[in-house]
């Protein structure tokens, strides 16, 4: 095991066991290496069980580096898995900050050069007919950030569920309503000027980066981050084929993950993308994408969710973040208390996430 200060930013969690992280259960080590209180983080997890223990669930709590409090429910393993929803958006964000920097380095293959600025219509593929001619003017900063007038949830289009006999990207395009009724054919509003959670749009972002990449976004994720971080055992969903566009990674939900491998995930940002003194993530991209990306929905940065303007959670701290997903799937980041905290799980699909943050928060002494 390597045994390092736990506040200095070169530490990482790592040992041979329990999917690297260092454990603390005494309540004296608990107190003394993290300055949490035992007792009450007991507590909270006893009213969470009260309420949603009926869901298969895990949470995870991580501060200064350890592994301190951890629950799961009836029929949950720590090892776990479970679709996190929304939470990949967060993923394909990163291997999108990941693509950037490699525009930065000139190692795109073809030496392509691409930006947030970018037309993000310029990469696809040469045959993708335009389905309304502002699209043109969509940029990959609109995709990422969900300001690209590409109907959302706002008009209905929740997820990008098809017909019998349509593809998911099809829909996406605009190319096929989906099983609905509903299209993306034309924009909803001029690009930068509407924001809008929008899958469809980030449906976009899985077949440009294999355009750019020549790799499919969870391959490429594997090698770059999953592999070097220690996660394991995550796998991720693939939309399309055959008749259809793709086969290509779901952009926007399908990657399945245990609470403890998450959290590994949001360590690293919290990081600032460093992992045992090496940069797996440019520090850049983790400050731009955790904080307000445009002024239309100030809580949302490059497909994470922020408290950086203190409006997605007040009264918590600033720099606090988040991956989010359907199901009450969260990892939440808090780099001024060292803390991340996960919750994965089949449900409910609300719940008062402030007040469970803000009690963890409240067991610091």
């Amino acid at each position: 095991m390597k045994i390092s200060n736990p506040l200095n930013n070169n530490y990482f969690p790592q040992s041979e066991s329990n999917n690297g992280w260092r454990f603390l259960k005494d309540s004296n080590e608990i107190k003394n290496l993290t300055n949490m209180n035992l007792g009450k983080l007991d507590a909270i997890i006893e009213g969470y069980k009260f309420f949603f223990d009926t869901y298969a669930s895990g949470i995870a709590v991580i501060k200064n580096g350890y592994l301190i409090k951890e629950h799961y429910s009836f029929m949950t393993l720590p090892g776990s898995r479970f679709d996190v929803w929304s939470c990949t958006k967060s993923f394909t964000g990163i291997a999108w900050g990941l693509l950037l920097e490699e525009s930065r380095q000139g190692t795109l293959p073809n030496n392509v050069q691409v930006g947030l600025e970018s037309s993000a219509y310029s990469f696809l593929p040469n045959n993708t007919k335009l389905t309304d001619q502002l699209k043109e003017k969509i940029t990959i900063g609109h995709l990422l950030s969900m300001t690209s007038g590409i109907a959302g949830e706002a008009k209905l289009a929740f997820g990008i569920p098809t017909k019998i006999d349509s593809g998911p990207f099809e829909h996406a395009l605009g190319f096929s309503e989906n099983r609905y009724g509903k299209k993306t054919d034309a924009l909803v509003g001029e690009p930068g000027t509407i924001w809008d959670y929008s899958d469809p749009a980030m449906a976009h972002l899985s077949i440009l980066f294999k355009s750019i990449m020549k790799q499919e976004i969870h391959d490429y994720m594997q090698e770059k981050v999953f592999s070097q971080i220690g996660i394991e055992n995550a796998s991720w969903d693939i939309l399309g084929g055959g008749q259809f566009i793709g086969p290509h990674t779901s952009a926007h939900i399908g990657l399945h993950i245990s609470a403890r491998e998450l959290a590994r995930f949001g360590y690293l940002l919290m990081r600032k993308g460093l992992w045992n003194g090496k940069e797996v993530v440019p520090s850049w991209w983790i400050d731009k994408a955790t904080k307000s990306s445009q002024n239309l929905n100030p809580n949302y940065g490059y497909t994470f969710w922020t408290n950086s303007n203190g409006t997605r959670w007040p009264g918590l701290p600033k720099d606090m973040f988040a991956l989010e997903g359907y199901n009450s799937n969260r990892c939440y980041v808090i780099p001024s208390k060292d803390m991340v905290v996960v919750r994965v799980g089949a449900g409910p699909n609300q719940w008062n996430e402030q007040l469970l943050i803000s009690s963890i928060l409240g067991a610091i002494n």
